[in-house]
Order: structure tokens, then C-alpha cells, then sequence
């Protein structure tokens, strides 16, 4: 080592240090979304995510062409049915789109061509331009797989926590109660998850003067829910022609259970085929192997 490198070296320890220690400061940082009736919930967004978002401001005029308007608006409705409303917006997750693959993508570069350099003749360097371009596909997709992850996992627990609900006030509304009252009456006693969070905004939209039917239809167009927006309408329909509400939420908490048990069938009749490919690849494989590696042995011990 010459004196030369000696300032190179610990200008590069330096950076080093001041961007474990960025990355740290940013990963214990919590992050709330704030609900409508006041209270906070945490939500996390991914570490790689929060790091980049303090630059995405430098894409802004990038983003904001004509040319993304409808992915951005796509963006925006993905994120408010994932429950991500507040920490990002379409406009931010557009340059995410951006700046993941070129930082992560080129992280992920030198660390797979420093190798090759160092050593021409290496296996690797062989392939390290496919295994390059791999690393930029995926980290340009990951951003949209993980939203679609969230979204995904925001519906599933929807799903699962309808038919409930709708028991408890299809028995609140048939012993009397009001539809809101018991609605109201919901929210308050059950625990904070995704459908409570939802249920909570549109009572605080028909307590500020929204119709009911109107507070339904804005919920099942921001969360689409399959199953949740069969419900809104179905409340919808009864409100405008002045059916009574308890018959209504029982047809449909009936109608949740055929499909949630029917769901069920399908994706256990699904799983034999599913098990077939690791079946074969592994399994199958494996035993092979066990099977025939004494044999094979007891061959060679002959020969030799």
C-alpha cells in the first residue's frame, strides 16, 4: 500500500460508513398511515423504497408528462386499495419504477462483474452479462410485485373477514338496530384491521353529509374487492328501492360462504397438480438416488 491509496481508501471507508449509517437512521424510522377517524396504523414500505424516496423529487418533471398520466392513475388506485394512501403516491412510485433498477440494478452489477475482472478465466464471467440483465429485469419488476403482493394480501384478509362482519350486523340490524348505529357499533368493538379500516372511512363520509349509497359505491371503487363491492352494490340496490337491510346481509353472508367454500374445493383440487412439478424435480429425483446409490457402489467396488 503506497501512500497514494491511503486517502482513497478511507474516503471510501468514510462513504461506506455514512451510508450504512443513512441506511440504518432510515430502517428505524416507523411509518403510520392516518386513518379517518384520527387514529394511526403502521404501515411499512420497503427498506430499498425508503431510501430512494428522499430522491425521487429529482423525476418529478419526468413523471409528470402526459405520457404516464395513466400509469400514474393506475398507480394511485393500486395504492389506495393497498392502503398505502399517505406514504406514496403514483407519482412517486412511477420514479421508483425508475431509480430501483438503475441503483439496485448497478449495485447488483459491479458486484457480479467485479469478480470476472479480477478473474478473466472464472466461470462466472462467462455469463455475467445474462446474469446482469436478469438482476435489471428484476429489480425494474420488483417495485409492481410488491405492490400487487400488498394489495393481494389487503384482499385476502378482507375476504376472510367479511362474512363476519356481516353475521354481526345482519344480528344487530334484526334485533332492532339501525343500520349505521350497528355499523358504527362494528367498528368501535372490533380489532383494527384492513375492512375496519374501510368500514371506518365510509361512516366518517356519510357523517359528513355523503348518502349512504354514495359513502358504498366510493368504498367498493377505492378497495375493489370482489366480494366487498357484491356487498356494496347489493346495499346499494336495497337502499334505492327501500328493501330492508337485514334480509340483504344475510342472502350475502350466505352468498360469501358458498364462494369462500367453493374457493376452497377449487384450490384444493388444484393442489395434486401443483405438487407434481416439485414432485418430479425433487422428490422423485431424491429417491432415485438413494435407491440406486448402493448399487451403483457395489457396481464400481466389482469393476475396479
Amino acid at each position: 500500500m503506497t501512500m497514494q491509496q491511503i486517502p482513497v481508501i478511507l474516503a471510501w471507508t468514510a462513504a461506506a460508513a455514512l451510508l450504512v449509517g443513512y441506511a440504518a437512521s432510515i430502517a428505524s424510522e416507523i411509518t403510520y398511515v392516518t386513518l379517518a377517524d384520527g387514529r394511526k396504523t403502521e404501515r411499512k414500505l420497503p427498506l430499498i423504497f425508503r431510501l430512494l424516496l428522499p430522491f425521487v423529487s429529482n423525476l418529478s418533471r419526468l413523471v409528470a408528462r402526459p405520457a404516464f398520466a395513466k400509469a400514474r392513475e393506475a398507480a394511485d388506485q393500486m395504492i389506495v386499495a393497498s392502503g398505502m394512501e399517505g406514504l406514496l403516491s403514483g407519482a412517486e412510485f412511477i420514479a421508483l419504477k425508475f431509480l430501483v433498477p438503475v441503483v439496485c440494478g448497478t449495485a447488483f452489477a459491479l458486484a457480479v462483474l467485479a469478480p470476472g475482472a479480477l478473474a478473466p478465466d472464472s466461470l462466472l464471467s462467462g455469463n455475467s452479462l445474462l446474469v446482469v440483465l436478469l438482476g435489471y429485469l428484476y429489480f425494474y419488476a420488483y417495485p409492481l410485485m410488491w405492490l400487487r403482493r400488498t394489495l393481494r394480501k389487503r384482499h385476502f384478509s378482507i375476504m376472510c373477514a367479511l362474512p363476519f362482519v356481516l353475521d354481526l350486523l345482519t344480528l344487530s340490524v334484526e334485533a332492532g338496530m339501525d343500520f349505521m348505529s350497528a355499523l358504527q357499533r362494528n367498528c368501535d368493538r372490533r380489532r383494527l384491521d384492513p375492512l375496519n379500516e374501510e368500514l371506518i372511512r365510509m361512516t366518517r363520509e356519510i357523517q359528513m353529509g355523503a348518502a349512504r349509497r354514495v359513502a358504498l359505491r366510493n368504498m367498493a371503487e377505492r378497495v375493489r374487492q370482489p366480494d366487498l363491492k357484491a356487498v356494496s352494490f347489493a346495499l346499494i340496490q336495497a337502499d334505492e328501492l327501500g328493501v330492508p337491510i337485514g334480509p340483504i346481509l344475510r342472502i350475502q353472508s350466505d352468498q360469501l360462504r358458498a364462494r369462500r367454500f367453493d374457493r376452497a374445493e377449487r384450490l384444493a383440487s388444484e393442489a395434486p397438480v401443483k405438487m407434481l412439478g416439485p414432485l418430479l424435480l425433487c422428490i422423485f429425483p431424491a429417491v432415485l438416488i438413494v435407491l440406486l446409490a448402493p448399487i451403483l457402489l457395489e457396481a464400481v467396488k466389482n469393476i475396479m
